[in-house]
């Protein structure tokens, strides 16, 4: 976040009250053949042969170290969608096919439970999960393999592709009485940083996450964002308002390859 900021939040009304939800990666594959035949049936062949057999089980311990791709829910051009405060419960909100920023709606799902996706959104808060069901008609749903991993002690990024690190980028974090808030959020919009003044480097990449501890005196919104900076050499410390601040090549980077919906975990 920076001085002149003007992510400012529009909070949805509530129509009922709100439940809780601990944020969570996607659920582990389950299910698969046994190892030992049964009764009537050719039991699996193994090799005879020591290292192609440790080479078959590298591979399959490879397979299940590989996240699954996590899951995105568009809504569609002209739709809106319930959100609920748990799986089959009430309605907390609903909100339409654009963002506040004017990008398409496209919601990170955070978790699953059966056919519904608990998806995380600036209007509710942080760590609180809004509930759809996957069968909706206003929904579409996608999947990505490319993820971003936020470590606020180290100051750093990682860029990943099927959980492989692609790129580490070196970041501002937030400052001491508004440290970066931590959580599993997602990419809602990606911005050109002309469009909020030259503060904002070339690129930005709003996030589902707010800022609960704005600074004092603080004039500008509460939403978060990776972006860029006037400031280089404030990369690498502790010196924004929240907001992750990285250098113009990085953030090209980001903005080239990673779609809106990707997952955006922040640890401390």
């Amino acid at each position: 976040m920076q001085r002149a900021a003007r992510f400012v939040l529009v909070s949805a009304a509530v129509v009922s009250a709100t439940v809780p939800v601990a944020l969570a990666g996607a659920e582990p594959a389950t299910g698969g053949d046994t190892a030992v035949g049964e009764a009537g049936q050719t039991p699996r062949a193994v090799p005879a042969d020591v290292e192609a057999a440790a080479a078959v089980a590298n591979a399959a311990l490879a397979e299940a170290r590989t996240p699954p791709p996590s899951l995105i829910a568009t809504v569609r051009p002209g739709s809106s969608v319930v959100l609920r405060g748990r799986p089959r419960g009430p309605a907390i909100l609903r909100v339409g096919d654009r963002t506040e920023f004017g990008s398409g709606q496209r919601l990170g799902v955070a978790r699953r439970h059966g056919r519904w996706l608990g998806v995380t959104t600036p209007s509710l808060p942080n760590g609180q999960l809004g509930w759809i069901d996957r069968r909706s008609a206003a929904v579409a749903v996608s999947r990505t393999a490319w993820s971003i991993d936020a470590d606020v002690s180290r100051r750093s990024i990682v860029l990943r592709f099927e959980g492989k690190a692609i790129r580490r980028l070196s970041v501002a974090v937030g400052r001491s009485g508004s440290p970066t808030p931590t959580g599993r959020f997602a990419v809602t919009d990606k911005i050109s940083g002309d469009r909020f003044g030259p503060y904002y480097g070339c690129c930005i990449l709003a996030i589902s996450a707010t800022q609960p501890n704005t600074p004092p005196g603080w004039t500008g919104g509460n939403r978060m964002a990776i972006h860029g900076t006037d400031v280089p050499s404030s990369i690498g410390a502790a010196a924004s308002a929240g907001c992750l601040r990285a250098a113009d090549p990085d953030l090209q980077l980001l903005m080239d390859r990673v779609p809106v919906g990707t997952p955006v975990v922040i640890r401390r």
